[in-house]
């Protein structure tokens, strides 16, 4: 079996610990936690062993799993690859990008694998609706959340925006060529609330906008493309697509069809419906899964350490536009 232990027991540390007990293919071999008092209460409540210093748990494992606050994420995957140990590591992968160019280069040296948290990769909606995204034009993303004081140790670009980034850079598969955008610090100490559009190269366009100060929670995403549209609820696990066909002869069409005529004397349209089956999963305890598939069958992690770093170098140029559009208000 594979030995892997977590390093951080927080909120998201304690769902990570929950879920490596349920994997058979992994021997959660401990966990360490710099605060003492949380850390034994998780030793009682899980049974299971609490390292006492960082250096101890990496070597005592084959891999290692990192949900500790994003501050210290760099520090600790370092560590890690300098051990040559294999490495899961939450998003964003660091806090700079200084520090997510070191950690390839560290990663290539090591040549272990790492898989960084993107879990909406794995949202079951989203498995679901992938297969009919086909080169997206225009994309729309809401995540709106009400305010958690966890978390605001990142702005709400990194916090919450950047889930969205790593999704549209898997389905549009282009170089980003322009990225505007805007924000504002509302009850933190950075932007609580961000819009950006970010322009590729092959002519598509993405509308992003995210909110830790919502009255409601939302993640949905809507994918327009050639004669489809897929709309992805990441927050209630919902699908829909709608394609259009051309009409080839009304008489063959079944009854309640619905068409469409734009004019023109261009072909008349069928619009399909359809709510593709999603099967419920578990998608952290999934994407935990593949990080091991990945190391005993030595395959590429399904979010690799290149797509951690391409996310947060998205992410930067937000920031740095809302920087500049703060700078003109204050």
């Amino acid at each position: 079996m594979l030995r892997i232990g977590v390093l951080g027991a927080g909120h998201l540390g304690k769902i990570h610990i929950k879920c490596l007990k349920e994997l058979e293919s992994f021997e959660l071999v401990g966990f360490y936690d710099i605060d003492e008092n949380r850390a034994n209460e998780m030793a009682a409540e899980f049974g299971i062993h609490k390292f006492n210093s960082r250096d101890e748990l990496i070597d005592a494992c084959d891999a290692v799993d990192i949900v500790t606050p994003t501050i210290a994420h760099y520090d600790s995957a370092a560590q890690a690859l300098k051990k040559f140990k294999h490495v899961f590591i939450e998003k964003p992968i660091v806090t700079t990008l200084a520090e997510a160019s070191s950690l390839l280069n560290l990663s290539r040296e090591a040549n272990v694998k790492i898989q960084v948290g993107h879990v909406e990769r794995f949202n079951p909606a989203f498995i679901a609706a992938e297969p009919f995204i086909n080169k997206p034009v225009f994309i729309e993303s809401h995540r709106l959340a009400q305010f958690n004081p966890r978390g605001t140790d990142v702005p709400v670009v990194l916090d919450l925006m950047i889930h969205d980034i790593d999704i549209i850079l898997s389905v549009v598969k282009s170089n980003v060529r322009k990225v505007s955008a805007s924000g504002v610090p509302v009850i933190s100490n950075t932007p609580d609330i961000a819009n950006a559009r970010i322009e590729f190269d092959n002519g598509a366009v993405a509308n992003l906008t995210a909110s830790r100060i919502s009255m409601k929670n939302m993640r949905k995403s809507r994918f327009f493309q050639k004669d489809a549209y897929i709309s992805v609820d990441f927050l209630e696990k919902k699908a829909e697509i709608i394609r259009m066909s051309d009409v080839a002869d009304e008489s063959l069409l079944p009854p309640f069809a619905m068409v469409i005529d734009p004019g023109n004397n261009a072909p008349k349209k069928q619009i399909h419906i359809e709510n593709p089956n999603i099967e419920p999963v578990n998608a952290i305890k999934m994407e935990l899964s593949r990080f091991y598939d990945s190391i005993v069958n030595n395959e590429p992690t399904p979010v690799s350490i290149l797509d951690g770093y391409t996310a947060l170098e998205v992410a930067y140029k937000v920031m740095d536009q809302i920087n500049e559009s703060l700078y003109f208000f204050s």
